[in-house]
């Protein structure tokens, strides 16, 4: 019922958020005579806060178009490699009409990194994405909003997760490739490539495993709390709802995008409160940069995706609260994760020093578990001074994270 009556506030609100927006428009445009009225900056600001505030966030687009190699612009075209009813392989191709240039791209390692699925989309890892394709060819876990995917098409659990994994390496070919876990995929990411070896298929070069639950009882922050702190019962009951009319998946039960958003902004709500008191303020002054640093962290930020409950449960239970991969005991499909079968993969771990998701030591955790690979193709990098996003975003990811993953990926790659 709480999905439904989401949905009617905001169908009650949209004529009153529109007309925000062209209030705004009309007294902040130069060429309309309202924008010389007194305080016609004040009221054009308000109106585009009340308007940001109240509006639908759709998913962003990747927007990378171009990318720099060896000092020349080459340009980048999205392709839809694999689709599942859940989630899309999406590889961006670099092209180049110069034959120095595309030999030296014909030779670059191959990544599929592989996005979180909880709550934002794979844009998120935007940056990341970018940066990768300077000197890499690079894949994308690009996971659809459950609430768009036909309750036909079936149930998506954290066992379909991993599977999807395992057909997406397969897709692309495990001899060549480099794996790049972001979060909360770190876990499913490590039970795939664990059950391929342990059946004795390929795996791949490498993998590099970003601030993820690989133990989440280590230095457990407010995530994992709220976690063992309630039973699975009382998620079912709280925050699982069902998808209502028109959207494609109406019945589909799911972990809604709404209150994951909610969820979000509940855990720094003083820090949400300041930025966009300084977007007014930025809007009023006239300081259109910032403005539109802040529009653009925004636009990404508050685009959430509702994700199959299923899943959402599954991980809460496997990752949160009986810690199934650390113990030795999860399962996937009736298959026993075994990470020690791991043998010819080289690891790498990074963590965030202030990362209030995934605590220090959780993705370290992964070098305990994986005994079969030698220490010497082993690495872990704590990034001082930098919380959960600054690992794989924004200037400590571009400036000093990434130059080390790339050399870690250059040795492996063969």
């Amino acid at each position: 019922m709480l999905y439904q009556l989401h949905e009617l506030n905001r169908a009650m609100m949209a004529p009153w958020v529109h007309l925000a927006e062209a209030n705004s428009r009309i007294f902040s445009d130069p060429s309309s005579w309202a924008s010389s009225l007194p305080g016609a900056e004040r009221i054009a600001a308000g109106n585009e806060l009340v308007h940001r505030l109240g509006k639908d966030y759709e998913k962003p687009p990747w927007g990378i178009h171009e990318v720099e190699v060896a000092g020349r612009k080459v340009p980048v075209l999205e392709q839809e490699e694999l689709r599942k009813p859940f989630c899309r392989l999406v590889r961006f191709k670099r092209y180049s009409d110069d034959a120095a240039t595309i030999a030296a791209l014909k030779d670059d390692p191959v990544v599929l990194v592989v996005a979180p699925l909880s709550g934002h989309h794979a844009t998120l890892l935007r940056d990341t994405v970018r940066t990768l394709l300077r000197d890499h060819k690079v894949y994308v876990t690009d996971w659809i909003d459950a609430r768009m995917v036909p309750a036909e098409d079936g149930a998506f659990g954290l066992d379909d997760y991993v599977a999807y994994i395992e057909a997406f390496i397969r897709h692309i070919g495990a001899a060549h490739l480099n794996v790049i876990s972001v979060c909360q995929p770190t876990v499913p990411v490590l039970a795939a490539v664990s059950l391929m070896a342990a059946r004795g298929e390929p795996v791949p070069r490498s993998l590099v495993m970003m601030g993820g639950p690989i133990d989440a009882r280590r230095s457990p922050t407010a995530v994992n709390s709220l976690a063992t702190r309630n039973p699975l019962s009382w998620f079912e009951n709280n925050v699982i709802h069902s998808v209502p009319q028109p959207y494609p998946g109406q019945g589909r039960e799911v972990y809604p995008g709404f209150l994951q958003h909610a969820g979000f902004l509940a855990m720094n709500p003083s820090r949400h409160f300041m930025s966009h008191w300084d977007f007014y303020s930025d809007l009023v002054k006239g300081d259109l940069l910032d403005a539109e640093g802040h529009r653009r962290f925004y636009d990404e930020y508050n685009a959430v995706l509702d994700m199959p409950a299923e899943y959402y449960l599954d991980t809460i239970r496997t990752v949160f609260q009986e810690f199934l991969l650390p113990r030795g005991k999860w399962k996937v499909n009736g298959e026993l994760v075994k990470p020690a079968a791991i043998k010819g993969t080289a690891l790498m771990t990074i963590e965030g020093e202030l990362d209030d998701i995934s605590g220090l030591g959780q993705t370290q955790a992964a070098h305990d578990l994986c005994t079969g690979i030698p220490k010497t193709r082993q690495r872990h990098l704590t990034v001082e001074g930098a919380g959960h996003y600054g690992i794989f975003s924004g200037r400590r990811w571009r400036e000093n994270v990434y130059p080390q993953v790339r050399e870690f990926i250059a040795r492996y790659a063969g």
